[in-house]
């Protein structure tokens, strides 16, 4: 239903029209309705200037009075899937901007219109089913919500407990640590994990997501290398209370992972980590530092290791 980043990003580098905007239309003419990209001076040449010039003007020329339009799929929402793409190519401050640009206009026009695109938002950011989730680019939206005087105070009690979780646990901070249980009666500690990377995997035994995670995890030549030459561990973590099920299932997991649950329920009452969704997969580095928070798969794990590696045997070549 939504254009390719690749198409998008043809467009963003050459110039061009992606959909468009009126006011007032009938519902036949929101169908016809167009969305235009803001034209890139040519003297922006190089790729990243362009995307941080579109991420501050992509909305120019949308029209925000027209509260009809805001909920036409084919046109506001795909170029919102098409702005969400454009924010995950610009730094950190930039995409801030952006969003900020975005969510004042929307509230100045009116409060169907902002109402609107925080729902959109939501479903692309935060939603744990979308497949454009990403925390990082969904915190600058909380801390506008919160900051917001145009948001009443109750309606602030759910993005300010979201912004909580979002920063807690976040991507270059250190993870929290915990103890977990082994089938033993052992006890561990996620600190006391020794690797140069951990994959934190919370997982549930009566989930079809956590077995297919669990396979791909192991059908994979580099993390199945990363467990025999000792510089990856899996700690497989069991967070809820059904502990006949967990040992009925301690066979699926592989010996050399460690597979413990968590006998505190700290994990299941959220006052650790933010498990919204099983199963939740966290990369960690020696430190214990966030890599990768709530992966989105195994295969975005992979791909990190895989440059990490790279970069890695790249330095050693030139040294």
């Amino acid at each position: 239903m939504f254009c390719s980043t690749k198409r998008v990003f043809l467009m963003l580098f050459m110039g061009g029209v992606l959909l468009g905007s009126g006011c007032g239309r009938s519902p036949e003419k929101v169908a016809k309705a167009e969305f235009f990209l803001p034209e890139i001076p040519m003297m922006i040449s190089s790729p990243q200037e362009r995307a941080v010039y579109l991420g501050r003007h992509y909305w120019d020329r949308y029209d925000f009075q027209d509260t009809s339009l805001v909920f036409s799929s084919q046109v506001t929402e795909q170029a919102f899937a098409n702005f969400l793409q454009v924010l995950g190519k610009i730094p950190a401050d930039e995409c801030k901007l952006a969003v900020n640009g975005l969510l004042d206009r929307a509230s100045e026009a009116d409060s169907v219109v902002f109402d609107r695109f925080v729902d959109l938002f939501d479903k692309y950011l935060y939603d744990p089913n979308s497949p454009m989730r990403n925390e990082e680019m969904y915190i600058p939206v909380l801390e506008y919500l919160v900051a917001s005087s145009r948001v009443p105070e109750i309606e602030k009690v759910r993005p300010r407990d979201r912004l909580t979780w979002a920063l807690r646990n976040r991507v270059g901070t250190r993870a929290t640590d915990f103890t977990y249980t082994l089938a033993s009666g052992a006890k561990g500690t996620l600190y006391g994990v020794r690797a140069d990377y951990t994959i934190l995997f919370f997982n549930n035994p009566d989930c079809p997501a956590c077995k297919q995670m669990r396979e791909e995890i192991c059908a994979s030549p580099l993390l199945t290398q990363g467990i025999e030459q000792g510089w990856l561990k899996i700690l497989a973590v069991y967070p809820d209370e059904d502990l006949t099920a967990w040992k009925n299932y301690r066979k699926n997991i592989p010996p050399q992972w460690i597979n413990g649950y968590d006998a505190s329920l700290k994990l299941r009452n959220g006052e650790l980590y933010d498990l919204k969704a099983i199963p939740t997969l966290y990369l960690l580095d020696r430190n214990k530092t966030v890599l990768i928070k709530d992966g989105l798969s195994v295969g975005q794990l992979i791909a990190y290791l895989e440059q990490l590696m790279a970069e890695r045997h790249s330095r050693s070549g030139q040294s």
